[in-house]
């Protein structure tokens, strides 16, 4: 017991003490459970100097659930736009919805509720459970893991989900009661700017003397994490097809990679084809036209989480056909000066500029 109150009291001092890192934090602090469910699911994945602006930029479109459940998704996506990991806006989007018309816009405060909800997950429901509803549900992210790993010289790989499951019913034993949000985030915080992967800032760490891999001089070895896959890289090419100066974009499926995003037509580049030839395919196939292609516009790679792609830009001039959604949800004719009022996702975002209005 004294074990469990030392780590739970040192973390909190250790937190109480951390003013700077709560003023950088714009949700923190923050009792509202939708600023506190945006700011988590905006922080998956993707770094707190990063969010800030778009957590900013994004309560002042959608200040509450119901402003949210009221959007039009390609409105939700274009503030989203740049953030990545799309799905994360498309299931806030469909979860706002389901909270207006299932529980009269108030948010549902028990965790198994609250992960019923789209796109809510054991982590969501976590976070929100113990920092907006003060519930002790220990949350379990890569910081955290790392944190733990350490502390226990847990010799278990943080690849395998039964580690994840035992981190958690081990925290279980540790939250405070009283204050479970605030444990969690103060293990949040510990694991991004204190317990790094590399280089830990042991010298500075409010739980050293409770650490089983400080005491061993062996943070280096911690936590245990098996290589990951090799990440294969796809040839793409992409046409930008003219007609009466405007340019041709489609809407991706709702559901899968960067769904309901718009694009440029293209797609792989087949083995023995060049691109040439396999973009005068992919338009075929995607929106029943015959083009001609161009100039070489530009060649950009882009690196998403799975996957990386070389991609080939041509400018390309309809010749005949009327333009059908084969492979997509909808198509556009769209002047260049107005694709910015589109949601593209980074590959194509990088095009953008290159694009001329008067062409």
């Amino acid at each position: 017991m004294s074990l469990i109150f030392s780590l739970a009291d040192r973390l909190l001092k250790w937190y109480d003490r951390q003013s700077d890192t709560h003023t950088k934090m714009p949700w923190r602090g923050e009792a509202d459970p939708y600023c506190i469910w945006i700011s988590e699911v905006m922080l998956q994945q993707t770094q707190v100097a990063t969010v800030v602006d778009y957590y900013r930029r994004w309560l002042e479109h959608f200040p509450n659930v119901q402003s949210l459940a009221q959007a039009n998704l390609d409105e939700v996506l274009k503030v989203w736009e740049g953030l990545g990991y799309y799905t994360r806006a498309r299931n806030l989007h469909r979860a706002a919805q389901v909270i207006v018309s299932d529980y009269n816009g108030e948010f549902p405060q028990q965790y198994n509720t609250i992960k019923t909800l789209p796109g809510v997950g054991e982590y969501t429901a976590s976070a929100l459970s113990s920092i907006a509803f003060n519930q002790a549900v220990p949350v379990v992210d890569g910081n955290v893991l790392r944190v733990y790993s350490r502390l226990l010289c847990l010799v278990d790989d943080i690849r395998n989900p039964k580690t994840k499951l035992l981190a958690r019913a081990g925290l279980q034993k540790l939250i405070p009661q009283d204050r479970p949000g605030d444990f969690n985030q103060a293990l949040m915080d510990l694991g991004r700017n204190v317990c790094q992967p590399r280089q830990p800032q042991c010298h500075v760490c409010p739980v050293q003397e409770l650490c089983c891999a400080y005491n061993r001089n062996r943070t280096g070895d911690f936590p245990v994490k098996s290589k990951a896959k090799a990440t294969p890289t796809f040839q793409i090419v992409v046409g930008i097809i003219y007609k009466d100066g405007k340019v041709l974009i489609q809407r991706r499926p709702p559901k899968g990679l960067l769904g309901g995003l718009w694009e440029f037509p293209g797609g792989k580049i087949e083995a023995g084809e060049t691109p040439e030839n396999a973009l005068i395919r992919e338009i075929r196939e995607e929106t029943g036209l015959e083009v001609e292609i161009g100039s070489q516009l530009t060649q950009l790679k882009h690196a998403y989480t799975h996957f990386k792609i070389n991609l080939t830009c041509f400018v390309c001039e309809y010749q005949s056909g009327t333009a059908r959604p084969k492979a997509s949800t909808a198509l556009r004719w769209v002047k260049p000066g107005e694709l910015t009022k589109f949601a593209f996702p980074k590959a194509n975002q990088k095009i953008l500029p290159l694009l001329t209005p008067d062409k």
